[in-house]
């Protein structure tokens, strides 16, 4: 990479978290990632396959999703001259992770449950696959926020660190795999063929869930709770099945002093403060991980650029 695309990379980077703040998520079914996930649907129902041919058939078709999704975006960055990558990148990249509607759907939540409880499982339903018919009012604040700490490096770290190594091919290449995760990966009749996209979104987000706990922690060093967050962690990352979302959440528990509660699976925190008390802590510690993400990220990337235009490469 030259250093021209190393800094370019950091600019688009910057640009498209400002694009985010500024204009979000577009509600329509021709966002990128509307299309991708009615492409998953077409061909992701179990019922269409054999059951001894489904893992292989979660496996081609993952190839698939992931080369369809990910073309556009190599392309352009293979064929766009400098000027027009530079202003249409950030508004790609912008499509491959969410931010400000990862915070508006979960304040939504919040707002709901300021009307009534029913109307906060109808909200929160569209953010978690559990059950919401009997969740009180604590456990669908908990659903809520429990969905914000884990898409932090799901939908936010992840997307922002691939796209820092390989560019917009990377961001896209995860937002896809990430997607038929969110889809597919389950423990039910879908769990053969989702099994394929649960474990390769495990490995994709490996290392961003572990730079996402460390920022964490750096930002919990700053309010005086790092080491709350670090014994949390410790303790009850194990809980929650999988080896990514667990320590996320058992940092921000911690960090924070709330508990999230997902009923008859997991108790993760000590609930020293409520979750009225310490949401909006939730969503602060969200933002500061992002931001100081883009900076040591941005900060990286200009210096490789100088450094490779001082060798000469």
């Amino acid at each position: 990479m030259v250093p021209p695309a190393v800094t370019l990379v950091a600019v688009v980077l910057c640009c498209a978290l400002v694009v985010d703040r500024l204009i979000g998520d577009p509600h329509s079914r021709y966002h990128p990632v509307a299309l991708l996930g009615s492409f998953i649907g077409l061909w992701g129902k179990p019922a269409y396959y054999p059951v001894r041919f489904q893992r292989i058939a979660g496996v081609l078709l993952w190839v698939l999703t992931v080369f369809l999704f990910t073309l556009p975006f190599i392309l352009f960055t293979a064929l766009a001259p400098c000027f027009l990558y530079l202003l249409v990148a950030p508004f790609l990249l912008k499509c491959c992770f969410a931010w400000r509607s990862l915070e508006e759907h979960t304040l939504a939540v919040v707002s709901a449950l300021n009307e009534d409880v029913e109307t906060g499982r109808e909200k929160v339903r569209l953010l978690v696959s559990r059950n919401t018919a009997e969740l009180d009012r604590d456990q669908i604040l908990s659903a809520g926020y429990e969905s914000m700490t884990e898409n932090l490096t799901d939908s936010i770290i992840s997307p922002l660190f691939w796209f820092s190594l390989f560019g917009l091919a990377g961001a896209a290449a995860c937002r896809a795999i990430n997607t038929m995760d969110a889809m597919l990966g389950y423990h039910d009749e879908r769990e053969r063929i989702g099994w394929w996209p649960a474990r390769t979104d495990d490995i994709l987000n490996y290392i961003p869930a572990r730079i996402t706990v460390l920022l964490l922690l750096i930002w919990f060093a700053g309010r005086g709770t790092a080491s709350h967050a670090w014994q949390v962690m410790c303790r009850d990352s194990l809980k929650r099945p999988g080896f990514n979302g667990g320590i996320v959440m058992a940092a921000m528990a911690g960090g924070t002093g709330i508990r999230f509660e997902k009923p008859g699976v997991y108790t993760i925190g000590d609930g020293t403060r409520t979750l009225d008390e310490g949401g909006s802590d939730i969503i602060r510690a969200t933002r500061a991980v992002t931001l100081m993400y883009a900076i040591i990220a941005c900060c990286v990337l200009f210096l490789l650029g100088a450094t490779i235009n001082n060798i000469g490469i």
